[in-house]
């Protein structure tokens, strides 16, 4: 989100022209999630403590990982959730702002009667001050937030993610995944910058997911490939059966020759010579047949 700043004067809720007294709340007086300051859809206008935020238009790279981020998320949500961008949600009484990409539980909260507070939420920061970015997480992370990520598109392109701890964004491992909850299978960080890295883990996603039209082609391609192979092993059996009955013929050819010349075979020689598959040995045995003087001169070997 790039964002131009100016002051802003919060009204209370309902009295136009009235200046509201803020007071901090307490983690069980929060605001609703969308008991909003601002006018959704209407307005570009976010509300960080008090001070107001215009949310305008991006170029790349912001809106590129902007894209991304949502085409990855979208792919990796696990049952029970949804996955939102620019989803507005009142923070605090002074907070009223979206992030870039979200996820946050299917259903009604039945403590507060609304959707329920997203769990984990990614922010894409390009023009941004990182300061300014770091505001919005503490904010967030105050209001229950579970997780906070951070995608940086300028300079040294990295993930972060939101150590409350340390308040500052930890750089994670570009070859690492991030796991939660929230997600079907472990998320890639290499995804949320690379394009083609993106490509790759959203299919596995799918994959890991039941998709089922993947699974339908998977099916299919199981299929056509025991079609495949029961075809090719009738023809090999076709094949096999054509030579082992011309080896037959042979070997049956070659006693013939040898009992009409009235040459002696043993019982073991009959049974060698009608075991035999090799086509070429027959070929040489038939052919000594007609001239050999005993079955050891047509069965000898060179």
């Amino acid at each position: 989100m790039d964002e131009k700043r100016a002051s802003y004067s919060l009204r209370a809720p309902g009295s136009p022209g009235k200046t509201a007294t803020l007071r901090l709340p307490g983690r069980d007086s929060f605001p609703g999630v969308d008991d909003h300051l601002v006018e959704p859809e209407v307005t570009r206008d976010e509300i960080i403590n008090g001070r107001r935020v215009v949310a305008m238009p991006a170029l790349p790279p912001h809106a590129d990982r902007h894209g991304g981020l949502g085409y990855v998320l979208g792919a990796h949500v696990a049952t029970g959730y949804t996955m939102a961008v620019d989803l507005l949600t009142r923070h605090d009484v002074d907070s009223d702002f979206a992030s870039d990409a979200c996820i946050y539980k299917d259903g009604v909260d039945p403590a507060t009667g609304t959707r329920y507070l997203e769990e984990i939420a990614f922010e894409v920061v390009s023009e941004q001050n990182e300061k300014d970015v770091a505001e919005k997480a503490v904010v967030m992370y105050h209001r229950g937030v579970r997780r906070i990520f951070a995608v940086f598109v300028k300079g040294r392109r990295r993930v972060c993610e939101w150590s409350p701890e340390n308040q500052s964004w930890r750089p994670l491992d570009v070859r690492s995944r991030i796991e939660d909850p929230c997600l079907a299978t472990p998320l890639a960080v290499a995804a949320l910058l690379d394009a083609a890295v993106a490509d790759n883990t959203v299919a596995e996603a799918l994959v890991a997911k039941g998709n089922p039209v993947i699974r339908k082609r998977e099916v299919a391609a199981q299929a056509q490939g025991k079609a495949e192979g029961l075809v090719q092993g009738k023809a090999e059996g076709l094949a096999q059966g054509k030579a082992e009955g011309r080896a037959e013929g042979i070997a049956e050819s070659i006693l013939k020759f040898l009992e009409a010349r009235g040459v002696a075979v043993s019982l073991a020689q009959r049974q060698e010579i009608l075991r035999c598959h090799d086509l070429d040995r027959l070929d040489r045995w038939l052919r000594r047949a007609a001239l050999a003087s005993s079955a050891d001169e047509v069965m000898s070997e060179p």
